[in-house]
């Protein structure tokens, strides 16, 4: 199988799988609070990594321990914190279509922090996706003053995980990404824990089908949606880049537009118009335009026919 195949069937998977997780979140709220969902969906993924952590761990160079948990945090943790909290307030499908803006936040982390060359197109193409992001927030009803803040935080996870994307991509091509997803996934249970056991988790009445349906709901998201996506996203950056893998971010939407859909979730023309403009502005921020080769002289004399 090629490289190419390889990686547009990682990427198809990843869109599936993470469109998949703002109806899971919205799932698991019936029966736990917003801590109590990210934090299990954490610790699952990580519990079910601990067994392979140990043996991984020996793989990855002790400079570059400190990238994989920042990896983990940036990657994992924290996003899960903040989609789980906006998830309480704003429809999943809005989450979904904010997800989007990930590889504009991409671009401009690496411009910034990364040394990463930011063309004019780029640009263009981040001021075309903050203008369908603000059209967009300011269009939904769901969206006032009091459910702003919520709004922000899918924004902040967009700026984390686009942190994590310059971070694999630049320092750690050389890592399995297996060992990267078990090893950091497994350093996060370890908080995750912690805040389940903070947040009564342990108090909960497991007896309740509400409870154990919203348990298994938080499991799915974190073994499926964290522990076996976050290895096919750490592969595909490594085969493809990491702008072509936070591409997943045009497929994520319409998955969580289809499912906030059969949930009975509103979704207006005006979404989808401001959706596509916030995909043609990450588009044009992470197209690649080749430069033509340029022939090379010659000194020898151009024979004649």
């Amino acid at each position: 199988m090629s490289n190419k195949l390889i990686s547009w069937t990682l990427f198809i998977l990843l869109c599936f799988i993470w469109g998949s997780s703002f109806i899971l979140m919205k799932a698991s709220k019936q029966g736990l609070t917003a801590p109590q969902i990210a934090a299990l969906r954490i610790f699952s993924a990580g519990v079910f990594f601990i067994p392979f952590a140990f043996f991984h761990a020996r793989h990855i160079p002790k400079s570059r321990m400190g990238l994989v948990v920042l990896t983990g945090l940036f990657g994992n943790l924290l996003p899960a914190f903040l989609f789980a909290a906006a998830i309480m307030k704003i429809d999943s499908s809005l989450t979904g279509i904010l997800n989007s803006l990930t590889p504009i936040c991409v671009v401009i982390i690496g411009a910034l922090f990364f040394k990463s060359k930011t063309s004019l197109q780029k640009i263009i193409g981040v001021i075309i996706g903050f203008a369908g992001l603000c059209l967009l927030t300011f269009s939904r009803k769901d969206v006032n003053l009091h459910n702003l803040g919520y709004t922000g935080l899918v924004l902040l996870a967009t700026i984390s995980y686009g942190l994590n994307v310059n971070i694999v991509g630049k320092y750690l091509k050389e890592i399995k990404p297996v060992f990267m997803a078990s090893v950091s996934l497994s350093i996060m249970c370890i908080v995750a824990g912690i805040v389940l056991w903070q947040q009564g988790f342990l108090t909960l009445d497991f007896a309740d089908p509400v409870v154990q349906w919203s348990i298994l709901n938080a499991c799915l998201l974190g073994i499926v949606g964290s522990a076996f996506a976050t290895v096919l996203f750490y592969a595909l950056v490594q085969k493809a880049g990491g702008l072509f893998a936070s591409l997943v971010t045009y497929g994520i939407p319409f998955v969580a537009l289809f499912w906030g859909f059969l949930d009975g979730e509103i979704i207006t023309l005006k979404d989808i118009g401001c959706l596509l403009l916030i995909l043609t502005g990450v588009f044009l921020s992470n197209l690649q335009i080749k430069k033509p080769t340029p022939v090379a002289e010659s000194n020898q004399p151009v024979k004649q026919p």
